[in-house]
């Protein structure tokens, strides 16, 4: 009985005209947008996270607040971090070590091809040097990192030997040389892909040849923290904050510097993306209610265009609850049609979507389909053309065959 009732009902459905299927699109639309947000939710989280540097070591970044211009992390501020700070730092009785990193933009010069990409420094120490190795969370994939001694030398990103059309075709392999603000400098190695824009752009030399090439003397736009007790990460924190803020005099609430915490930048994706969801969830809900009150007008004006036909079926021995099942399994599949639709439009989309931030991020963020997203997707519009069907059906059933002929 009840499959004759879905056979029935998709073939009033194939013969149904473009306002009725337009009262889909509310349905589409909102179906679409929850199959596409949870598809690219957590790869939006992973290339947002990868973009600002957020990594799985437990090390506390401090950076000076203030900008007075653009600029990479911590430069170009108006009261800059500077070596007197990361000693006192250091002297801290919760912190293990702290070394500090310059950051700057470079004319780099190849191939008679010019980019403008940042330069890291990294210290001569071993100790100081795996640290900010342990920091940026790198591998090499050709030649070496930096060692002590090494003078005039520099390790790239990926992107220098990945993408050749930055330099007439060619790639940048360990032992040539490139021009950075007019100075030559021997490449040692090259990175592994990291999936990072500044990351994979990044120019890494030592301390000693930055400070001659770009003149800081002092400054320090970054001070990377190695806590004694890592699973006490929180009070060091707490400790460098209560001594910058002594050592700047600014009061609590006021600070011109920020210190961070893996987990606590973390924290922040996560609220910047939950916000994304949280509006595209509404725009959902606004469209599915479009969408139930769209089924319920056309269902109700099926039932008025239909009198003729439910009076004959009900002539014919059809009970009302037949009649009543008849429209509310119509009115189901109108939203599962909606449902539908909107799921494949919307896995396409969140395929699009991380195709697209791969390709522009420079990402590999793994492309998945969630069938139990959709199971449940498809039954949930199901069941709301359903809910949306049933006082047009019970209209519907309630018709008097007699009054129902003449109509």
């Amino acid at each position: 009985m009840i499959l004759d009732f879905f056979s029935l009902a998709l073939k009033n459905l194939k013969h149904r005209g473009i306002r009725s299927w337009l009262t889909l699109l509310g349905i589409f639309i909102g179906v679409t947008a929850v199959v596409s947000l949870i598809s690219l939710g957590n790869g939006l989280q992973m290339a947002v996270a990868s973009q600002l540097g957020v990594s799985a070591n437990e090390l506390i970044t401090v950076q000076a607040g203030g900008l007075s211009a653009y600029g990479p992390p911590g430069s170009n501020v108006v009261d800059s971090l500077t070596q007197g700070d990361v000693d006192a730092i250091e002297r801290l009785s919760s912190v293990e070590n702290a070394v500090r990193r310059n950051i700057d933009s470079g004319r780099i010069e190849f191939n008679d091809n010019v980019i403008f990409r940042y330069v890291g420094s990294v210290p001569n120490n071993k100790e100081d040097r795996d640290l900010i190795y342990e920091q940026l969370n790198m591998e090499v994939l050709l030649g070496r990192f930096i060692k002590e001694g090494d003078s005039g030398k520099v390790v790239l990103g990926y992107n220098f030997y990945g993408k050749k059309e930055d330099w007439g075709g060619k790639s940048i392999t360990p032992g040539k040389t490139i021009s950075i603000n007019d100075k030559n400098f021997q490449v040692i190695g090259i990175t592994d892909k990291v999936g990072s824009m500044m990351m994979d752009n990044i120019v890494i030399m030592n301390e000693n040849d930055m400070k001659d090439l770009y003149g800081f003397e002092d400054k320090a736009d970054m001070i990377i923290v190695e806590p004694k007790n890592k699973e006490k990460l929180q009070k060091t924190k707490e400790d460098i904050e209560k001594l910058l803020r002594n050592r700047r005099g600014v009061k609590e609430g006021e600070e011109d510097f920020e210190v961070s915490t893996p987990e606590a930048t973390l924290s922040t994706v996560n609220n910047i993306i939950g916000g994304v969801q949280i509006f595209i969830a509404i725009v959902a809900f606004i469209s599915v209610f479009i969408g139930i009150i769209g089924i319920v007008n056309t269902m109700t004006t099926s039932v008025l265009e239909r009198k003729k036909e439910i009076g004959i079926m009900k002539s014919v021995g059809a009970k009302n609850s037949h009649i009543f099942f008849q429209f509310f399994i119509e009115s189901s599949l109108l939203g599962l049609v909606g449902g539908i639709v909107g799921a494949i439009f919307g896995t396409l989309i969140g395929f699009l979507g991380t195709v697209g931030m791969n390709n522009f991020l420079g990402t590999e963020l793994t492309i998945s389909i969630n069938f139990l997203l959709i199971f449940f997707t498809l039954l949930g519009s199901f069941l709301i053309g359903g809910i949306a069907g049933i006082i047009p059906a019970m209209q519907a059933a309630k018709q008097n065959p007699v009054e129902a002929l003449k109509g």
